[in-house]
């Protein structure tokens, strides 16, 4: 697979992953989510999910199995938050690795290509999607109030970098689904 292949999402999101919409899920034909946590449901600094969270998770619950697979080792943060969503929920997973993402979808009893990976970063959670053949949906992170005013520079060295690996990420070029 080309690097322009592996970063490349199938879905760009304007906005968090709250305007992943139940329609949007069912547009793509998919049966299920795998989530990354950190700045893709809550912020770095937050170890609870917000009530929007709550209720959009509660939406998307009803015809879409959900699983949580964070990179962060933290038991008492992802663990917290995925009770507090009542999601299954693996941790230390190294994307772009794909052994804990292969254990949530076996987990969700779903093939692959009927599973959305969901993140924030390309080359953690789009990379591990696209290497397994799941449909990727990169979404903006989602920070602390506190911090909205600052740059992203992993982010945006990872943006670059895939422009030129020939990924099409840039919002003129975005497959875009506004809600």
């Amino acid at each position: 697979m080309t690097w322009n292949k592996l970063l490349q999402p199938d879905l760009i999101l304007e906005g968090s992953v709250l305007n992943l919409t139940p329609d949007i899920i069912q547009q793509y034909g998919l049966k299920g989510l795998v989530l990354d946590v950190d700045e893709t449901l809550v912020p770095l600094t937050v170890g609870k999910a917000s009530p929007e969270l709550q209720q959009w998770v509660a939406e998307m619950r009803i015809s879409t199995e959900l699983c949580l697979v964070s990179n962060n080792l933290s038991q008492s943060r992802i663990g917290g938050i995925a009770r507090s969503l009542n999601l299954p929920y693996y941790l230390g997973a190294a994307k772009p690795s794909r052994r804990k993402i292969r254990a949530a979808l076996t987990g969700m009893n779903l093939p692959p290509h009927q599973v959305g990976m969901v993140g924030d970063r390309l080359f953690t959670d789009i990379i591990a999607g696209n290497r397994l053949g799941m449909f990727t949906i990169l979404v903006d992170p989602i920070v602390h109030p506190d911090a909205a005013l600052r740059s992203h520079p992993i982010r945006n060295f990872e943006v670059w970098l895939s422009e030129i690996l020939g990924a099409s990420i840039t919002p003129k070029e975005r497959k875009i689904h506004k809600t």
